[in-house]
Parts: structure tokens; sequence; C-alpha cells
């Protein structure tokens, strides 16, 4: 077995787990192996995910930590599902719920208004989201009561398919740009359909050319496929 020096994984996150948390099971498999402190043990990942999402999450460790931007600024693949009729304060279904509408739309009225969304758009990030405003992130603040202002940014949605309706569930498959949230979208197009939204499921595919198809599942992990999946 060859001693972990640096590398990544590419790990299938369950959901429930935090970004952190599969973070932390590697930090400690790795160490526990090495015979050395956790704390010693450079780890990290490209790109959080909510505890509510699964799907590809790129664990780096050692030097690859120096990579961790590279990782991240490539596009991603997501299937997301988008429930209409409300609106959530984290914009997902873990947040308090707010009633909107009952009006069920036709499925053309959903594609059309879900396409428009295609191209570069101006995006503001959900207020429970990781970004930093004066050093401390906006969830934290949102979470404290704090009003939290965050800026639009520029984004870009390469592609919405497979678009399937069953109200109050639309789901697709979208292709976007890094630095783009999945949950301001759904929020954004319920605000366009009238109808208000929420994000209920996401799974991210892909990262760039990096697979979920090539994941391991975190529950499974242990340190033989460990060194099995690790990849320099």
């Amino acid at each position: 077995m060859k001693q972990i020096v640096d590398g990544y994984l590419l790990i299938d996150k369950p959901r429930g787990w935090t970004s952190f948390d599969i973070v932390n099971k590697i930090r400690f498999l790795a160490a526990d192996e090495l015979g050395v402190r956790p704390r010693s043990l450079k780890v990290g990942h490209a790109g959080t995910l909510d505890p509510l999402a699964t799907g590809l999450l790129i664990v780096l460790i050692g030097s690859h930590t120096k990579k961790q931007a590279e990782f991240m600024k490539q596009d991603k693949t997501y299937e997301a599902e988008v429930h209409l009729g409300q609106t959530s304060d984290t914009d997902d279904s873990e947040g308090s719920k707010t009633f909107v509408s009952d009006r069920r739309p036709e499925q053309e009225e959903v594609e059309q208004n879900l396409k428009a969304f295609v191209g570069k758009i101006e995006q503001i990030p959900p207020q429970f989201s990781a970004i930093k405003i004066g050093g401390k992130a906006a969830y934290a603040r949102a979470r404290a009561g704090q009003k939290v202002e965050l800026k639009s940014r520029q984004v870009k949605i390469f592609s919405i398919e497979d678009i399937s309706y069953k109200y109050p569930r639309v789901s697709f498959v979208c292709r976007v740009s890094s630095g783009t949230y999945v949950r301001s979208l759904a929020r954004d197009f319920g605000a366009k359909l009238g109808t208000g939204a929420y994000l209920s499921s996401l799974k991210r595919t892909q990262v760039g050319e990096y697979s979920l198809k090539n994941a391991v599942d975190i529950k499974k992990l242990d340190t033989e496929l460990l060194h099995h999946h690790l990849q320099s």
C-alpha cells in the first residue's frame, strides 16, 4: 500500500452530509494510516455542496489543495428539481416556506420561462450562502437575523435540458458556469413564472471532465478504497 502524499478523490456525497463532513472523514482516514495528527494534513474540497445536495465533490489532499481554484473554475452539471407555489428563505427545502400561488402553469409556459435563463444572466446569490460579508459568511449573518444584501454577479447557464413537469415539481438538467447558484436559478424561475419556487433536490453529476460515475461512496470509503481511488 502506497503512502498517501497528495492527490484528489472523486466522492459521491450523500444527502445530509456537509462538505466539511466529507473532508473530515478523509482527513482522519489518511492521518490514521500515516500515524500523524489529522491537523497536520492538508485536505480541502473544490466547491461546496449544501447538506441537502448530493453528488460529485472533489476532495484535494496535500499539494493538490493549492490547485483548488483550478478545479473550482470549471463548469458544472446538475440534476435539479424545483417545487412551485412557494418560496423559501433559504431558496431550498430546508428553509421557512411562504405560500405564493396555487396556479398550475401549462407545460409550454414552464419550459419557456425556464429556458429563458439560458445564456449570460445577472444572479443574486442566496442569503444563506457561504459568501463572505465583512469577513463573515452570509448564512451566519442571516441565521443571526441580520439583513444580508448581496450584489448580483454575472454567471452563464450553458444549457437547460430534459425538462420534466408534473405540478408542483419541475425537474431538469443544467450545465452552468462556476459561481452559479442553482438555488438562485430556482428562486428566479419561480418569480418569472409568477408562482414562486424553491429548489427541492440537487445532484451534481459533472465538474469539468470529472464525472460522478467515477466517484466513490463516502459511506463505503476505507483506507483501501482511498488508495485505489486517489488520483494525482
